[in-house]
């Protein structure tokens, strides 16, 4: 199982820096110079693993600007744009904070409505430009995709989903 650390946004000048989302809670470490990160191309992009050695890290208006060895100049950093860099799940404590999860333990638990519904079961976090989603597949097999957010979902907890869907997120709105 792997957890998504930083997503490569965009570049940054002329010499192949990288613009990072930063998705830890301890950037100064995963992403010190000299570590090895594994990203994971986007499914667009054939979706494989590769190895970048970190050259140079700086924040830069609230964002990571990341130099990778391999990384050569701006059309190569191009290359990188909606990569994921990620660990093994199993390298990370999860910690005691109630209101903190990792994909993983997130993937596999069932979503009900507030008002105690069956909906389905989270597949998969989608790390998207604007936010999280969960990809729900439905009891009936449909895929349902849910925004992350406190007003739509209210209650995680290690045992289960709760959602407040508005009208049409689960099932259509008939005309």
């Amino acid at each position: 199982m792997e957890l998504v650390i930083g997503r490569v946004v965009k570049t940054h000048g002329i010499r192949g820096e990288v613009v990072v989302d930063i998705r830890t809670d301890d950037p100064a470490d995963r992403f010190a110079v000299g570590t090895v990160l594994r990203g994971r191309a986007p499914r667009n992009a054939g979706g494989g693993v590769s190895e970048y050695r970190v050259a140079a890290a700086r924040m830069h208006a609230g964002r990571l600007l990341l130099s990778l060895d391999e990384v050569r100049g701006r059309e190569d950093a191009d290359t990188l744009r909606g990569t994921l860099f990620v660990i093994d799940a199993a390298d990370v404590d999860s910690g005691d904070d109630p209101d903190e999860f990792y994909d993983h333990e997130l993937e596999g638990l069932p979503v009900t409505t507030v008002d105690g519904d069956a909906v389905g079961t989270v597949k998969e976090v989608l790390h998207l430009p604007g936010s999280e989603v969960l990809s729900v597949t439905t009891d009936d097999g449909r895929e349902v995709l849910v925004p992350f957010v406190r007003e739509i979902v209210p209650v995680v907890t290690r045992d289960g989903i709760q959602i407040d869907p508005p009208d049409g997120l689960i099932d259509p709105i008939d005309d």
